[in-house]
């Protein structure tokens, strides 16, 4: 794509600079907004899907088009893909967002003073969130979803190969806001794809109070040179699954054939697969067979390669770049490792923070794993695909954060808001 020309670029920031003042505006009335109110306005969007499903099919389908017609990338396609399964997915997290407790003015750890006033503190919105995101069409109604619920604006921006469907779900969002008494504009999608939108966005601090980027190392990469607001970013899913030497076999098996093969193009998918030099044999075999009637290439260290070479499974050479990789395909990398501490330094050494898994049925060395491994979702004996705000009980996600600071894991009502100090008197005054 080529640079646009110094007028383009004039006119874009008059754009994104109008999108972010409405959406400034809107957040005033949002931040105040009663939870009834917010929830009519999320159940109004869910109906609107349902009634809409023929519209948002064919956008989708358009995008779907134009993707292959440009190469688009299989798990790239996989992720622009909405079945009728999906959509109505998207109605039922609305609505699950909506049940929902409110976590708006919640007021917690009150405690009395010694001067004789009471402290504690209460939960507000964080304002604007831009939300930069790629091919995933339901990110739309997620995000808008969360942010109306959680009394926020959001400005959404979403990848190029899907603003047909795109522009069909913002719409729905608007008139769904509007039917509930509360500012079309508390969701806006960017509507152009132009790359400089991006660099624009971050750097408005005056209309914009947080970044969620959604997207490829690239992107997140270019955002942490160039942002001047705050960022709550997911990167990498480079997950692993730890079988340990007293892992149950049978739940090992079902554990590692899941957390790969479930889905293959989604963050929280294993990437590389640990196992403990004392059940290599036992359990290396029967997963390779498995894997290999599935398709998935396998990559793996010297041992793991002998081991399934006796069992006839073919296996490539891994190499150092294999551990450091997000494959989000039907490939796996595959190391023998001595115990469980060999297994957490590898963890720590090439994992992304994400999420990681051990099998075992020792609990001392389940305990290990929890307090050492330093990811933001750490598992024992289940998959590494349950780390999702679904499951977790947060309704849908806005993404899953690696970070340490304000918000880690799956980021879910509570990870949008922030917390005020409140302070109740009666009359006392400092001496």
């Amino acid at each position: 794509m080529n640079a646009p020309e110094p007028a383009e670029i004039l006119d874009l920031a008059a754009y994104v600079a109008a999108v972010g003042r409405r959406a400034r505006s809107a957040s005033a009335a949002m931040a105040v907004a009663a939870t009834s109110t917010k929830d009519r306005a999320l159940r109004a969007l869910a109906a609107a899907i349902r009634r809409e499903q023929a519209a948002i099919a064919a956008a989708n389908a358009r995008d779907l088009q134009r993707a292959r017609e440009t190469g688009l990338a299989p798990a790239l396609l996989d992720r622009l893909a909405l079945s009728p399964a999906a959509i109505e997915q998207m109605a039922a997290g609305l609505e699950q967002i909506a049940q929902l407790p409110d976590p708006v003015g919640t007021i917690s750890d009150v405690r009395p003073m010694p001067s004789g006033i009471r402290v504690g503190r209460m939960r507000v919105p964080l304002g604007v969130i831009a939300i930069i995101y790629e091919s995933r069409p339901n990110v739309t109604i997620d995000a808008a979803g969360l942010c109306i619920k959680s009394g926020n604006a959001a400005i959404l921006r979403g990848g190029s190969e899907a603003i047909e469907c795109n522009r069909v779900l913002a719409a729905l969002t608007a008139a769904a806001l509007a039917e509930a008494g509360l500012p079309r504009e508390a969701v806006q999608l960017i509507d152009t794809t132009d790359r400089a939108v991006v660099g624009l966005l971050v750097t408005l601090p005056e209309y914009v109070d947080i970044v969620v980027p959604r997207g490829g190392r690239a992107l997140i990469e270019r955002l942490m040179r160039e942002s001047r607001v705050p960022m709550i970013k997911h990167l990498d899913g480079i997950c692993h699954v730890y079988i340990d030497g007293e892992a149950d076999l049978n739940k090992a098996i079902r554990i590692a054939d899941n957390a790969k093969t479930q889905r293959y193009g989604v963050c929280n998918a294993m990437e590389t697969l640990l196992v403990a030099q004392a059940i290599a044999e036992r359990v290396l075999p029967p997963l390779g067979r498995l894997y290999a009637d599935k398709g998935v290439e396998l990559r793996g260290c010297p041992q793991t390669r002998t081991i399934l070479s006796a069992a006839g499974v073919p296996c490539a050479a891994a190499t150092e770049e294999d551990w450091r990789t997000e494959y989000l395909a039907p490939i796996l990398s595959i190391r023998v490792v001595a115990d469980v501490a060999a297994a957490i330094e590898h963890i720590n050494t090439y994992g992304s923070k994400h999420t990681d898994a051990i099998v075992t049925e020792n609990y001392t060395t389940a305990m290990r794993f929890l307090r050492e491994v330093d990811s933001a979702s750490v598992m024992v004996n289940a998959s590494t695909r349950f780390a999702d705000g679904y499951e977790y009980g947060l309704g849908a996600e806005i993404g899953i954060s690696n970070d340490k600071l304000h918000a880690r894991g799956p980021v879910g009502l509570e990870g949008l808001t922030s917390q005020k100090f409140v302070v109740f008197g009666n009359g006392e005054v400092r001496g």
